[in-house]
């Protein structure tokens, strides 16, 4: 049976977000806590995704990452090089913009060709990534790349709280 796992990004995701909603809907799905959502130290993301994860059977397992989440399932994958049944990453931000500084320091954004499936959804519109970058980034992942028309950031500030879409897509992973 397939387990899902919810990989929020900074902030967390509210009781509005469609994470929350995934979390709700589909059956056999947990959250990955970390331990700050607003003082993000990615490895320490990273090495809670690992605990978490080395009790599962990865084969069964499908990631639905949101914007910070996204790369931290990135770094997981490098440092580990674990393989599971998919991944969905939302809204991945620009961490290596100088003018959207989140606190984390010189990092950047890892270019591996992920080795499982994966769907990169952006937003034309969002803040912190650009839609050319993003698709940039989905290439070098090996994502099937799909683009939403003025949606923001991809959260519950932009409306995306019931996302039947995106449960749609989840299901294309398996």
């Amino acid at each position: 049976m397939t387990k899902y796992f919810t990989i929020p990004g900074y902030g967390g995701s509210g009781e509005g977000h469609w994470q929350t909603y995934f979390d709700n809907t589909l059956d056999n799905c947990q959250r990955i806590h970390q331990d700050s959502w607003t003082k993000p130290i990615l490895d320490d993301w990273v090495e809670r995704i690992n605990e978490i994860l080395s009790k599962e059977n990865l084969e069964d397992t499908i990631l639905i990452t949101h914007s910070l989440g996204g790369i931290a399932l990135l770094k997981w994958v490098k440092k580990y090089k674990q393989k599971i049944k998919g991944a969905l990453l939302v809204a991945p931000p620009d961490i290596e913009n100088p003018y959207q500084d989140l606190g984390l320091g010189d990092i950047q954004i890892p270019q591996l060709r992920l080795p499982f499936p994966s769907v990169v959804v952006c937003s034309t519109n969002d803040p912190w990534m650009t839609e050319k970058r993003t698709k940039h980034f989905a290439e070098i992942w090996g994502s099937e790349f799909i683009v939403l028309k003025n949606a923001g950031h991809i959260n519950a500030d932009s409306g995306y709280g019931a996302w039947d879409e995106g449960l749609n897509i989840v299901k294309t992973l398996g």
